[in-house]
């Protein structure tokens, strides 16, 4: 099969690699339809974060079953599915409290051992416990199954900032980064009900994307007097702040806004994160909470509210390639070219 192979800073291949086959009676193998870059993506493709090579690329997709193990009971050969960024089997503690990505047999797609989605298929451990069916209203629309693939990532980790925040019916929110997290945290705030949404960030049209999704306000992060004018539109500060860029000057600005007595959700990948006011923290009451969503116990949610047109994700793809241009797709990523970048591999 093709799949998208690592090969140091700024190189990306698609090459032929060994088919996956069924390892374990609770795998199930997958053909992938669709598959997404992200933002964390560009970690390793910028030399940020040393991967070795030869690994394998993606842990966004969407796919149709098409084999099995004799465990599985959950789902079917044929069944449009979804993954989450992480499998886990279900059952452990943390499983139990929802809590999979700490699942004590929980790993992550791509790597040197696990197929990644950016891939024509992909072997998935604990089939029944990490697969999550896509309802054949959302098979039969193009634009709602790239919404579905957003679930598995993006709009998760938003919602979970936007939940871990503390986000209230007619409350007020404020979210750090124009990036797809970001967008996707406006959207969750405002499916939660927020009155006030500010989105910060630097990208004219990404704000303006922003406004689409449901912010009432939007501040340039640039602005020498971004702190003090958020500051000023929340009356004193918001009770909940996402944090979703993961460096350093988004971190010190959520900490920045945030009223006393509030929390800061970070649920973006840090980056260079290297200290943290521990004052503010104290002085203030505030609360910090994070970070890697259990996007599998949002999944269900999210599918029933894509279904009935509550959210509409698919805006943050703004480009669509065959896998053979992945290449192509990181580098626009890379550029800022693009939002975030829909591959699409196979016929639903």
């Amino acid at each position: 099969m093709k799949a998208t192979v690592f090969h140091g800073a700024r190189d990306v291949r698609v090459e032929t690699v060994p088919d996956p086959t069924i390892k374990e009676p609770a795998d199930a193998i997958v053909r992938v339809v669709n598959a997404a870059i992200c933002g964390s993506d560009l970690w390793p493709y910028r030399g940020v974060a040393k991967w070795p090579d030869g690994s394998r690329l993606g842990h966004e997709f969407t796919g149709i079953v098409e084999a099995t193990g004799a465990d599985v009971r959950g789902v079917k050969a044929g069944q449009f599915v979804a993954a989450p960024f992480s499998y886990a089997d279900g059952s452990c503690a943390f499983c139990r409290e929802h809590l999979y990505t700490s699942c004590e047999h929980a790993g992550f797609w791509g790597g040197l051992d696990d197929d990644g989605g950016q891939g024509e298929f992909v072997r998935v451990p604990f089939a029944d416990a990490t697969l999550v069916a896509i309802p054949d209203a959302i098979r039969d629309d193009a634009g709602k199954r790239t919404a579905a693939l957003a679930l598995t990532d993006v709009m998760g980790t938003g919602y979970h900032g936007a939940v871990s925040a503390g986000t209230k019916a007619g409350g007020a929110v404020v979210v750090v980064g124009d990036g797809a997290v970001g967008l996707c945290a406006v959207q969750s705030a405002r499916y939660l009900g927020a009155e006030r949404i500010v989105a910060v960030g630097h990208h004219a049209e990404r704000l303006a994307l922003a406004k689409r999704f449901g912010a009432t306000d939007v501040v340039d992060s640039h602005d020498p007097q971004a702190q003090e004018k958020i500051v000023e539109l929340t009356r004193g500060g918001a009770p909940s702040v996402v944090e979703a860029v993961g460096v350093q000057s988004s971190l010190d600005l959520a900490l920045g806004v945030v009223r006393d007595g509030g929390t800061v959700a970070f649920v973006g990948v840090p980056a260079g994160m290297e200290t943290l006011s521990f004052r503010r923290l104290f002085n203030g009451n505030v609360a910090l909470r994070g970070a890697l969503a259990p996007v599998r116990a949002y999944l269900p949610e999210l599918m029933s509210a894509l279904s009935n047109g509550s959210i509409d994700p698919s805006p943050v793809f703004t480009h669509k390639l065959p896998l053979e241009r992945t290449p192509d797709g990181y580098k626009a990523m890379d550029e800022r070219a693009a939002i975030k970048v829909c591959l699409e591999i196979s016929k639903p």
